[in-house]
């Protein structure tokens, strides 16, 4: 059996537009991707989390018209779909297809994240067996790979700790990993949660230590040895006082999702409870790492 997959990119803010127009036009799956190495954090309360410019990847019939198909989206659109290409495209293994893109990666020293159908490259090092996903990050992007090399040279051995917005909750399971003692994690996506308990559990990890909370159910009076929080600088700013509050005299924080030109106006909303000595650049995105 075959197929015709389209590819294009469109902005985001026409997405429900263009999935709506490809299943009228008789798509049979829609796979979206990033098409400027943008991640998702946590959104904002009620908001969607899609990326600013979007890959579409459209799965028709064999038999459909790409010319056609073409036309109609550049008639709906207003102009030619960008990045346009079609391709047919034989019966295969998709999902090894898929997990064969995924390699181990290692943070620091001794740190590895492992797709959870490796073997550790190194059996005697941290790994940390995860499966990737869409939204919640596995380490490959430059903000969670700068959190994941600063646990790595400085292990919270016996800390108690918060990952605010844990998402997959590989930051979390790279602390508990590392000797954290107990670990709170908070997001606003119930998915999320439950992604996180899940990694924690395949990696054999007393699930004890990890409390699970939606932000309205969260304590508001815990303090921790060290908060951590890869989110965006407009949140991270927003929650500045919420975040500082949860740092215990003398603990740490660590925050990241900053852009180079942001990370003054973080800093400056964390002043003066917190003294960030250590800030950090990859590529575009910083990491701040202070004390309180």
């Amino acid at each position: 059996m075959s197929w015709l997959q389209l590819r294009f990119q469109i902005p985001g803010d026409r997405l429900e537009q263009v999935e709506s127009w490809l299943e009228d036009l008789g798509a049979l799956s829609v796979t979206l991707r990033d098409a400027e190495d943008e991640p998702l954090f946590e959104p904002p309360p009620g908001a969607l989390p899609v990326w600013r410019h979007i890959k579409v990847e459209a799965l028709f019939p064999a038999e459909a018209d790409p010319a056609a198909i073409r036309r109609e989206l550049a008639q709906r659109l207003g102009h030619e779909p960008l990045a346009w290409s079609s391709e047919a495209l034989q019966d295969q293994a998709w999902e090894r297809t898929w997990m064969d893109q995924f390699e181990p990666m290692r943070f620091g020293e001794r740190l590895w994240i492992v797709p959870s159908w490796h073997e550790p490259p190194e059996p005697d090092a941290v790994n940390l067996l995860l499966d990737p996903g869409l939204a919640f990050g596995t380490g490959t992007h430059p903000t969670t790979a700068l959190c994941l090399d600063w646990l790595d040279r400085h292990p919270p051995v016996a800390a108690e700790v918060l990952d605010f917005g844990c998402g997959s909750g590989v930051l979390a399971l790279a602390a508990l990993k590392l000797g954290a003692r107990q670990l709170v994690a908070v997001d606003i996506d119930e998915q999320a949660l439950v992604a996180s308990r899940d990694n924690v559990a395949r990696n054999g990890i007393d699930t004890d230590r990890l409390s699970l909370y939606l932000p309205d159910d969260f304590p508001a009076d815990g303090q921790y040895d060290l908060v951590m929080a890869n989110i965006l600088a407009a949140p991270l700013i927003d929650l500045a006082d919420k975040l500082v509050s949860h740092i215990r005299p003398g603990g740490e924080i660590i925050l990241s999702g900053i852009l180079q030109e942001q990370a003054d106006s973080v800093m400056a909303a964390y002043a003066p409870a917190v003294h960030f000595a250590d800030v950090r650049q990859r590529e575009d995105w910083v990491f701040l790492h202070g004390k309180r």
